[in-house]
């Protein structure tokens, strides 16, 4: 691929989303007004945040939640894509990734409020069945056949990073990086010719460094861990990703799981997915479904190791690894 020019422009732009912010970054030549720009990102992340949050009692997805079984109810087009997408990774992972755990989300103090002890106990009893059985979509509606509450917070951020992706896509820019918290897309290249560089962060709670460093281009990545979000318990700390299994967080699994996809909503919720698969049986359906992952134990020393799965990832912690959309 031929080099752009280093005349061109560098633009920053980021803005407030889903309880943190939204960043974009790409060089264009020449430089372009950056005002209307922003205005259609904010506007992108606002949509999907209007759309998918749990935290908005008005949003497109707590009205589906509130709706009689049975009843088709009449959902936006882009709420309805993530939710095919979570069906389909929730068939695809075996159940690990479950977009009808937003009870147990809730009753932990994942959600809005505080942690409720007769919610936990309810969650943790509840006879489920998975999202991907008890929610059925046509060309504009959707209709619950069990008594189930969603929760998008696996899968959405990484989706308003794909708006990002596709916002900049419009404006005519090919060369950019946009992230949610983390979560992040790549297209094209960085001016001199070489891929965007991102690193995946060591799971240490209270510190960012990082664990490793993807060269990224024309791909997305998402990383799910139990360092950043978690509840205390009897001095336990437990990570926000549950087990749709118990309802309850998990109880082990790997300090984190970073994924490598051509979308960053599919991205995030494999990273899900694997976390609660944990490193043998995360592994396993990787490899399966062809994916790049990898995987961060910490051993009993108070170290890291990884283990990676696909081309993409190696053990060797300090490996430099180049990543590129499937």
């Amino acid at each position: 691929m031929s080099k752009m020019s280093t005349e061109s422009a560098r633009i920053a732009l980021n803005g407030p989303t889903m309880g943190t912010r939204w960043s974009a970054l790409f060089f264009a030549e020449p430089a372009p007004d950056p005002d209307p720009i922003r205005a259609a990102l904010q506007a992108a992340v606002d949509e999907v945040d209007a759309q998918m949050s749990t935290w908005n009692a008005g949003s497109a997805l707590m009205r589906l939640n509130a709706a009689p079984v049975g009843v088709w109810v009449a959902v936006p087009e882009r709420l309805r894509a993530v939710l095919r997408l979570g069906l389909e990774i929730g068939r695809a992972s075996g159940g690990a990734f479950d977009i009808g755990i937003g009870d147990a989300v809730t009753a932990w103090g994942f959600g809005p409020g505080d942690a409720v002890p007769d919610g936990i106990r309810a969650a943790m009893t509840a006879s489920r069945r998975p999202a991907h059985e008890a929610l059925e979509i046509d060309d504009a509606r959707v209709r619950k056949a069990a008594t189930i509450a969603l929760d998008l917070n696996g899968i959405a951020k990484g989706y308003g990073v794909d708006r990002l992706a596709e916002t900049l896509r419009d404006f005519g820019l090919r060369n950019t990086l946009v992230g949610i918290d983390g979560e992040m897309r790549a297209t094209g290249r960085r001016p001199n010719g070489e891929a965007w560089t991102i690193a995946v962060e060591a799971p240490e709670v209270g510190r960012r460094a990082p664990h490793s460093i993807l060269a990224l281009e024309d791909a997305a990545v998402a990383t799910s861990g139990d360092y950043r979000h978690w509840v205390d318990v009897q001095g336990r700390r437990l990570s926000h990703t549950m087990d749709p299994r118990r309802g309850a967080p998990l109880i082990a699994s790997p300090a984190s799981v970073t994924v490598v996809a051509q979308s960053c909503a599919e991205a995030d919720a494999w990273a899900t997915a694997l976390m609660v698969l944990g490193p043998d049986k995360g592994a396993e359906r990787a490899r399966q479904h062809g994916l790049d992952a990898l995987f961060l134990l910490r051993s009993v020393a108070g170290g890291v190791r990884g283990i990676g799965v696909g081309g993409l990832f190696r053990e060797d912690s300090a490996a430099i690894t180049t990543a590129r959309g499937h």
